[in-house]
């Protein structure tokens, strides 16, 4: 290798020597000694994780179901059983002290010889021998006769016969018979001759053909239990399987969202609640591929950002500190690229310091009391010259009428005054003219930027405010300094718009409310 004096240069010291004059280069080598191949920390054991499926939800939902089901059957069941067995019990009852009372009303006129004649006459003609017995009871409680033969001269002492003779009253009783066994419903009556008991006329049946009929209906309703629970695993079955099967698809809709094919769409079979999940599935979609394609974007800009002014920079310093350059206009030259350069990078960190703010909502603002259209004026005389030295016309109108005093940050606003007359230059500079203009609409200050280049494609105004959107602009930028004018603007209680003007050129109006007496 040669010297620039034409000598060749002594060969160079090993880079570990060079490198302790340099802590830089030290740390550099240091880094470059470390093996090329390392070995990975042993992955931690992961838990097998429990397959979910929807198998598990199916049969809880079923279980749920029929268990729900099945309890309102069973008090439902029960419930009828109860009533029917009280009905037929409460009718049988009230049928036995009817005729009860209505046998010893007949018997009050006989006498005691007469008596037996007469009670003898209709045990052997009354007609429900089969179900009703019918007994005779002397004041003794002895059974003095009975259609039932087999138990005359037996001793009844239950409370209705008792109440009979003591009481002078019909009493039911609803027991149980001692020598069958059987529930039986008995009334008893006394039959009073002369004001006084003589004895006791009793009906009694046996409740085994109302049990009997009580099974069958408890069997029937049972059966017609099944029927239902069957019915309703069905329904629920069905039922279940058009709500899982929509959840299936959104489930694996998600997952594929997860593994990041975003953008993945699914179709809407229905307009219910399920319907609405999917939409707000699809539209999450959407709204994450708009953003991973915007991220990309911006990861691409910036970097194409960054790596522009970096080459201008170190093309520059390398020129210069190899003497390349002799002529002193050539090195002031190279010397304004690169603080134009550098300049250019610390507005571009500065954005993104900005943006970081905004993401961590450590986005503040210095209130102070100011004045809204000197603040403007300020930003309008610092671009003036500068764009007269690029052929560019800036126009100012200033408000006719004095803007009251307003609460703000002088400093964010005059950061979004000039982020949009930096714009209006990239964007509309082509057009020759530049009008700025402040008037007050009732209640607001409102600031217009117009430009007269080739304003906003249609399609690309609803989304220009978003955060790193550049759309089809091919103007230099991060995309993200519009994203940071509406946030200090709205900060500030105030809207920012931007449309396309009439006869060409982008407009930008900001309006700040008068009446707020702090931000």
């Amino acid at each position: 290798m040669t010297e620039p004096n034409g000598q060749r240069a002594e060969p160079r010291e090993d880079s570990t020597q060079a490198a302790e004059q340099d802590p830089h280069k030290k740390a550099r080598i240091h880094r470059a000694k470390k093996p090329l191949i390392e070995t990975a920390p042993a992955a931690a054991p992961q838990m097998p994780r429990r397959p979910r499926g929807r198998k598990r939800l199916r049969r809880r939902w079923l279980f749920n179901a029929l268990t729900a089901t099945f309890l309102v059957l069973a008090v439902a069941v029960s419930a009828f059983a109860v009533s029917m067995y009280t009905y037929y019990t409460s009718t049988i009852r009230a049928n036995l002290e009817s005729r009860a009372q209505t046998a010893a009303g007949m018997f009050r006129n006989y006498t005691q010889a007469n008596y037996l004649a007469a009670a003898r006459q209709f045990i052997n003609q009354f007609e429900d021998k089969t179900t009703i017995e019918v007994q005779f009871i002397t004041t003794a409680s002895r059974v003095l006769m009975s259609s039932n033969m087999d138990i005359s001269g037996a001793f009844a002492d239950t409370p209705d016969v008792k109440s009979a003779i003591g009481q002078q009253r019909v009493e039911p009783f609803l027991g149980q018979d001692i020598s069958t066994g059987d529930d039986i419903v008995a009334a008893s009556a006394p039959v009073i001759y002369n004001g006084s008991v003589v004895g006791v006329v009793r009906f009694i049946t046996s409740l085994r053909l109302v049990e009997q009929q009580m099974l069958q209906i408890v069997v029937v309703s049972l059966a017609f239990s099944v029927l239902i629970l069957l019915g309703v695993a069905l329904i629920a079955n069905y039922f279940i399987q058009s709500v899982l099967d929509p959840v299936t698809r959104v489930t694996e809709t998600a997952k594929r969202i997860a593994a990041g094919s975003y953008g993945v769409q699914m179709e809407t079979h229905s307009s219910d609640e399920l319907g609405e999940l999917v939409e707000a599935i699809n539209d999450m979609s959407i709204k994450i591929d708009q953003a991973e394609r915007t991220q990309s974007e911006f990861i691409s800009s910036v970097s194409h950002e960054l790596r522009t002014p970096l080459t201008a920079i170190s093309g520059w310093a390398e020129t210069l500190y190899n003497g390349e350059v002799k002529n002193a206009a050539d090195v002031k030259k190279g010397m304004s690229i690169i603080v134009s350069e550098a300049q250019r990078l610390t507005n571009m960190v500065e954005e993104l310091l900005e943006f970081s703010r905004m993401e961590t909502g450590r986005f503040n603002l210095s209130v102070e009391p100011i004045d809204l259209q000197a603040e403007l004026e300020d930003a309008v005389y610092t671009y003036r010259e500068f764009f007269r030295r690029k052929g560019l016309e800036l126009q100012y109108t200033p408000c006719p009428e004095e803007l009251p005093i307003i609460n703000g940050d002088p400093e964010r606003l005059r950061q979004v005054f000039c982020n949009l007359l930096d714009n209006a230059d990239k964007h509309g500079g082509s057009g020759g003219l530049i009008e700025v203009s402040v008037v007050r609409e009732q209640e607001d200050a409102v600031i217009r930027i117009r430009d007269h280049g080739p304003g906003v494609p249609e399609d690309e105004l609803p989304y220009i405010k978003y955060k790193f959107y550049k759309g089809s602009s091919k103007a230099r930028g991060s995309g993200i300094g519009l994203a940071v004018c509406e946030e200090i603007v709205t900060a500030h209680n105030g809207t920012l718009t931007i449309t396309n003007a009439e006869g060409g050129g982008c407009l930008v109006s900001m309006r700040f409310p008068l009446h707020e007496e702090s931000v």
